[in-house]
């Protein structure tokens, strides 16, 4: 069973977005397929070699995964694009060769993991260790299916954990090629266990699992709040949860307008809208409001929806036929409740998951458009008058997970970041991401980090050694 691919007892279609025809049929993990897995994966932790190497030897190993990951990069970027709908060029540049740079960051970081010296009173001195927390279970969404697998596998590969982990139902197909790689790279049998399956059968069976010591999730808001309470009402295992967002930007009076643009164009568009810290509600000062809307609207009719693999390209499609139907319906809210349509809102030729451009203006704070998260390419834009109302309006969400600010003014960065209750504050650009930054959320944008040495320690338990002094009162 371990180490080789499992042929299925069920399967279920793997979906090309572009067109809405199946690619193929994938393996469809249930219970007992879980089940499988973990036994798999707690036995090479606590009789297997990946958590008794030494730091320097797992990153040996997730360095040579890396090295394969990017010989075979257009193959990969290729799977993400006909499975996500996600630009060829985007994967070629950005996603494939970045989940090789994670691999890198954290095997570097494996031979690093140190526990500190207590200095204790009455006589005690004590140290402590960090020890690799066990067997991890990790359940990616779809919108990023490269880039968060490596966000969740790599810091607990480099603790020394072993895990199963559950891509997204939408997007399976490079997942299964990542477990192939990290065969060929060496890595021990029982280590990385992916199965494929949907979230509430394979989902919720890594969630309610007696013998996952942790769970780590990225998805929605209303499937984290599922995970947290099956994972409390089986073995109370710790989750991290990076969860949906509604992320304001705003644009001061003094921003250049430009170049303004363009930042909320990239905010809000990059990767069809599918993106948890998408600018979805932009609120502009008053005193360039008029400008930005133009310009905005210009930049909008240059921006090209079409055939991810077209290098022209700037959008391709939603990346199935639910979340397709699920963003033009909330485009039909936006009408309802009274906002300004003021370009797209329609769906791109007949075939395929296609969406253009939507942006609304006229949108007030109560409306569904701006309070929810649509995770589609459909913005709300709205005017302000003053910092401090921008800053109220800014948190009066129930997310925390992202913000922009665009302004030249020091004075009003500095005040405007340390005001907004989010995980990562831009000043001046936008989803510029980067592996050494911690990511996550504050309110329902859900708790703990990924990326960043906050990642590495999550998979990580502290324990305390404590020892008498000769001659103290407690030898």
């Amino acid at each position: 069973m371990k180490g080789r691919f499992v042929t299925p007892g069920k399967t279920f279609e793997a979906v090309d977005p572009r067109t809405g025809e199946v690619i193929t049929r994938v393996a469809e993990g249930d219970t007992e397929d879980i089940d499988l897995a973990v036994k798999a994966a707690r036995h090479a932790f606590d009789h297997g070699p990946w958590p008794r190497l030494s730091g320097f030897e797992r990153g040996r190993i997730m360095m040579k995964l890396a090295d394969l990951i990017e010989e075979n990069i257009e193959e990969i970027a290729a799977l993400d694009t006909i499975n996500g709908g996600k630009l060829f060029a985007h994967g070629q540049v950005l996603d494939v060769p970045g989940a090789a740079r994670t691999l890198r960051y954290f095997a570097g970081a494996a031979d690093k993991i140190h526990g500190t010296v207590l200095k204790l009173s009455k006589g005690l001195q004590g140290y402590t260790l960090r020890e690799p927390i066990g067997v991890v279970g990790h359940i990616i969404p779809w919108n990023f299916p490269t880039i968060l697998f490596f966000t969740k596998v790599a810091p607990a590969l480099a603790a020394g954990c072993t895990m199963v982990v559950k891509p997204a139902e939408q997007t399976p197909l490079s997942a299964l090629y990542y477990a192939h790689l990290a065969k060929l790279a060496g890595m021990p049998d029982g280590v990385i266990n992916v199965v494929n399956g949907f979230g509430e059968t394979a989902g919720a069976a890594i969630s309610a699992h007696m013998d996952i010591d942790k769970v780590s999730f990225t998805g929605s808001t209303e499937v984290g709040r599922k995970i947290m309470a099956a994972a409390a009402a089986s073995n109370l295992k710790p989750v991290s949860l990076e969860l949906g967002g509604k992320s304001p930007l705003l644009i001061f009076d003094d921003a250049d307008i430009n170049e303004a643009v363009n930042i909320v164009f990239g905010g809000m568009f990059f990767n069809k809208g599918e993106i948890c810290v998408a600018s979805s509600r932009v609120y502009v000062q008053e005193g360039i409001y008029e400008k930005f809307e133009n310009k905005l609207v210009e930049k909008a009719k240059s921006w090209v929806v079409g055939d991810p693999f077209d290098p022209r390209v700037h959008q391709g499609p939603q990346v199935d036929k639910k979340q397709f139907e699920k963003i033009l319906s909330y485009i039909e809210h936006g009408k309802r409740e009274g906002a300004t349509l003021l370009t797209g809102g329609k769906r791109v030729g007949q075939k395929g998951y296609y969406i253009e451009p939507t942006i609304f203006a006229d949108v007030k704070d109560d409306m569904i458009i701006a309070k929810e998260e649509i995770f589609g390419p459909v913005m709300s834009l709205m005017k302000f008058k003053t910092m401090e109302e921008a800053i109220k309006r800014a948190n009066n969400t129930t997310y925390g997970l992202a913000a922009g600010i665009i302004t030249k003014d020091l004075n009003v960065a500095n005040t405007v970041s340390r005001s907004i209750r989010a995980g990562i504050i831009w000043i001046n650009c936008y989803t510029a991401l980067d592996v050494d930054c911690p990511f996550g959320g504050y309110k329902m944008s859900g708790f703990g980090r990924d990326c960043g040495l906050e990642a590495l320690n999550q998979y990580h338990q502290i324990k305390s050694v404590v020892t008498p002094i000769r001659d103290s009162p407690w030898h």
